[in-house]
């Protein structure tokens, strides 16, 4: 068994071809669906799990689908339309899953599934997540607008230097998260940092001339850094891994397909604690990766990996 990856912020807009599932034979093979489970699909996308999940389950079933992005809640109801199964969708964070299944009266959960690579719609939703558009600095999954909602554009726009470079080293593993950091500040000295170009250009001029000429672009990282702290991912992931851990009933299995390393860690350091508590037991030891077949028809899920666990 094998993965796959998500876009890169580097990626361009999707064509109408859509959205690319990754391992998503391998993912659904290792949860072992049957026909009256109550499933869930905590990271809808582009519903392309959500669609074959469905196609195991009977009437008796239910498949519960989250997304932080409307527009995904939108594609999943046109995709799932005449399922056989309950079908209950919920736009919000998936780190509020118990809020959801309790407004819902769902007892318990069979399988889980956690996706979080990117729908490639996400790249055309306007929101600043590509550095090849002039689209403004959100890079916020949800259409929540407001002075309270954290944006990457208040993030390099106010925040002092140190803790930017924190942020671009410690999310996105960038070496050179200092230059970049200081380079950013030096830049909005002369006006506000408005677009996703505009940054894009700013991390390219900081870095050494030979970085420039990577197969990633310059500011892949730091744009992963912002994306992940805005949308605070990594404290997100840890509060919807656990719930639905907590809701897993004994037997039942949780699957997560994650496609950097730090979302791995801490799935992987998660999965090990229950393990050390005695309560779960990990289905293979070391994640699947993508197969050769899917890397060829599918370069960018290169990156991706698959963790399964079952509950004790």
């Amino acid at each position: 068994m094998r993965t796959r990856r998500h876009l890169s912020s580097s990626d361009p807009v999707p064509h109408e071809s859509g959205h690319r599932s990754v391992l998503l034979h391998e993912s659904l093979e290792s949860l072992e669906i049957q026909a009256d489970d109550i499933v869930l699909d905590a990271t809808l996308g582009g519903a392309g799990h959500a669609k074959e999940i469905a196609k195991h389950l009977t009437s008796k079933g239910i498949l519960i689908g989250i997304d932080a992005d409307g527009a995904a809640i939108k594609r999943a109801e046109v995709a799932l339309k005449g399922t056989k199964a309950k079908v209950i969708l919920a736009e919000g964070n998936f780190r509020n899953l118990e809020s959801y299944l309790g407004k819902h009266v769902i007892p318990h959960l069979d399988k889980a599934l956690f996706d979080l690579g990117w729908s490639q719609f996400q790249l055309s939703a306007g929101r600043g997540f590509s550095f090849l558009t002039d689209e403004p600095l959100l890079m916020t999954y949800s259409d929540s607008k407001g002075d309270d909602v954290l944006t990457a554009g208040r993030i390099v726009n106010t925040w002092g230097e140190e803790s930017i470079a924190d942020i671009i080293y410690g999310w996105g593993e960038e070496r050179y998260s200092r230059r970049i950091a200081k380079a950013i500040v030096e830049a909005r000295k002369l006006g506000e940092i408005k677009s996703a170009s505009e940054l894009a250009q700013i991390v390219s001029s900081a870095v050494p001339h030979f970085y420039r000429k990577s197969h990633l672009h310059p500011a892949t990282k730091t744009f992963q850094a912002l994306r992940i702290a805005t949308n605070d991912e990594m404290g997100a992931l840890k509060d919807g891994l656990t719930s639905a851990w907590k809701s897993l009933k004994s037997g039942g299995r949780l699957a997560v397909i994650s496609f950097h390393s730090v979302e791995d860690r801490v799935v992987k350091h998660v999965m090990r604690s229950w393990v050390d508590l005695g309560d779960g037991k990990l289905l293979f030891k070391k994640p699947v990766t993508p197969s050769d077949a899917e890397l060829r028809e599918n370069p960018r899920a290169r990156s991706a990996k698959l963790r399964c666990i079952q509950k004790s």
